[in-house]
């Protein structure tokens, strides 16, 4: 049998079993109403006819012919409303009395008249005692068999209620758990309905995909065991700490060296959640945890190593059903953390850093001594120089300061790089940070004729920080904002206070920097390309000036569109007098 078929035969069931309370209903309230009417009809039309015959005797005895012609009129009705036995022969005797009491004037007719008219409404009231108390068993009867009725129905929808819902519900929660068990890769689960030709076709089909899942696990379980074991032998073999964790957190591989510098045995911990395995090691809280970029220094029987943690979220694609997939989809399945060890690449680097240091320190001694001779050359007591010997100290002079400017930063970087920034913070005049940076780029500005705009409060804050970088900084946004400036060019340099911080902005309009470049600007050695026609630094400035503002709790950024020029700006924290 069809499930649509059962459910119309459910429905119907129901509207039965209402159709046929509806009419025993109906047909018990009928007795009652019929049985009612009976009492208030014919009985009491006796009782009154019987009463207003009583009346006229009483009134004049039946002298009158109006009262003769009322009495025999009101004794017809009553003939033809006779109910109760004994009323006929009443009546009977009420005519033949009538007869006698016309016929001889004898009041003894009246009397006799008088005694069946009581024995009439005598008659009646009994009728109607008796009637009354029918009427009510008649009512105790039907609410008798209204409560079965109802009781019976109760029985038989309540019993339906519980039994129906269970032909569609059973095969449903049956399909659940089958559903259930392939979800936790049970292909061996099969159903087996019973009933209606839907739910037969259901299991039919639900067994074949079972079947097929399962040929199809028993078909590539070797070749997945086999790359599973292929995949684990390289992760084993890395020169790299690999650790695994699924999407749950739970730990799902570590590779040998990991397990050496987490002190942990893989065979113990993996299948466990990552957050149980962190309270007891350190170590694996602080690389799950890790969010910046520095180095994870790591001891090492007795030597100090770096390595760098490269944190990696695994997403599988999901491949849509159907021969034409319109797009993919991906979940997340994990993550990987790669500790690669970069000891070898740091200890080159702090060579390379003192190497700096070294050579920036020992070239200034001679660059010094060069810039002294190229002075004393310029004096005319030791001789007049001519135009194109002038010309050539003036490059040999340009030189020296470059080569000045580039030893200065180089020794800068070997600070930053090495930890040992030298800061002088205390609370310095931001008035003093401008003059000098103003002063320090004078006479760059006139050899290109670049007017400096100024929108700066008439008193300037207190901030706390080292003048001397502060103003390195900003003599390094001018020096950079000349250089890429046309001749009679303008440069604005803005000033304001936002939430505690001085803003120190200088802006050029010249040829601005591409979108690519932006987040590469303060690296270190970075230059952006150029057309050939502005000179390039060295690539430190910019990265150097970063260091320096963050070291005091400050921030660095670059605003800038191409062909509209560049804005480039920094914050120090300012600092009250009273403090």
């Amino acid at each position: 049998m069809k499930l649509k078929t059962k459910l119309r035969l459910g429905i119907g069931f129901l509207f039965i079993i209402l159709i046929a309370f509806g009419a025993i209903s109906l047909y018990q309230i009928n007795r009652i109403s019929e049985s009612t009417a009976q009492i208030l009809k014919d009985n009491n039309h006796s009782l009154e006819y019987a009463k207003e015959m009583r009346v006229l005797i009483d009134r004049d005895s039946l002298k009158s012919q109006q009262s003769k012609a009322a009495f025999i009129h009101l004794l017809a009705k009553e003939k033809q409303n006779i109910t109760e036995v004994g009323e006929e022969n009443a009546v009977k005797e009420i005519e033949a009395a009538y007869e006698n009491f016309i016929g001889d004037g004898n009041l003894n007719g009246l009397t006799k008249i008088k005694s069946e008219i009581y024995r009439i409404e005598d008659l009646n009231m009994q009728a109607i005692v008796n009637k009354s108390q029918k009427s009510e068993q008649t009512v105790a009867n039907s609410t008798l068999y209204l409560g079965l009725a109802a009781f019976i129905f109760f029985i038989v929808l309540f019993t339906f209620i519980v039994s129906f819902p269970g032909f569609i519900a059973n095969p449903l929660a049956l399909l659940l758990d089958g559903i259930k068990e392939i979800g936790n890769k049970n292909y061996r689960q099969r159903l087996h309905f019973k009933g209606t030709e839907e739910f037969a076709q259901l299991a039919t089909a639900f067994n074949d995909m079972a079947r097929k899942l399962d040929q199809w696990e028993s078909s590539n379980v070797a070749e997945l065991k086999s790359e599973k074991l292929r995949i684990e032998t390289i992760i084993a073999q890395m020169q790299d700490a690999v650790i695994g964790v699924d999407e749950k957190d739970k730990l799902i591989f570590l590779n040998g060296l990991a397990s050496e510098l987490l002190n942990l045995n893989s065979v113990d911990v993996v299948g466990q959640e990552i957050m149980e395995i962190k309270k007891n090691n350190p170590l694996l809280k602080t690389i799950s945890e890790k969010t910046d970029e520095e180095l994870l220094q790591i001891v090492i029987d007795g030597k100090t190593h770096y390595f760098s943690v490269e944190r990696n979220s695994i997403d599988v694609p999901e491949i849509p059903d159907g021969e034409k997939p319109i797009a993919f989809t991906k979940r997340a399945a994990g993550k990987v953390f790669i500790l690669k060890n970069v000891t070898n690449f740091k200890e080159l680097d702090q060579a390379k850093t003192n190497f700096l240091a070294t050579i920036s320190h020992e070239l200034k001694t001679p660059i010094a001594s060069i810039k002294m001779s190229l002075k004393l050359l310029e004096d005319i007591r030791i001789g007049q120089l001519n135009t194109e010997q002038q010309s050539m100290i003036s490059h040999i002079q340009d030189d020296a300061n470059r080569l000045l400017k580039i030893t200065g930063e180089l020794l800068d970087l070997a600070q930053v790089e090495t930890g040992n920034i030298k800061l002088n913070v205390q609370k310095s005049d931001a008035q003093e940070i401008l003059d000098y940076a103003l002063n320090a780029v004078k006479l760059q500005l006139q050899q290109k004729d670049i007017a400096i705009r100024l929108d700066v409060p008439e008193q300037l804050p207190i901030v706390f920080a080292d003048q001397e970088k502060s103003a390195w900084v900003l003599v390094n946004f001018l020096s950079n904002a000349i250089r890429y400036s046309s001749t009679n060019a303008k440069i604005d340099i803005t000033i304001n206070e936002n939430n505690q911080m001085l803003i120190f902005s200088v802006r050029d309009y010249g040829k601005g920097i591409e979108e690519k470049y932006k987040n590469d600007l303060f690296k270190r050695y970075f230059q952006v390309p150029t057309d050939g026609q502005h000179q390039s630094g060295s690539g430190l400035g910019l990265s150097i000036s970063k260091d320096f503002i963050e070291a005091q709790q400050g921030q660095i950024w670059v605003e800038s569109e191409l062909g509209e020029g560049s804005k480039f700006s920094f914050s120090l924290p300012i600092t009250r007098i009273s403090e």
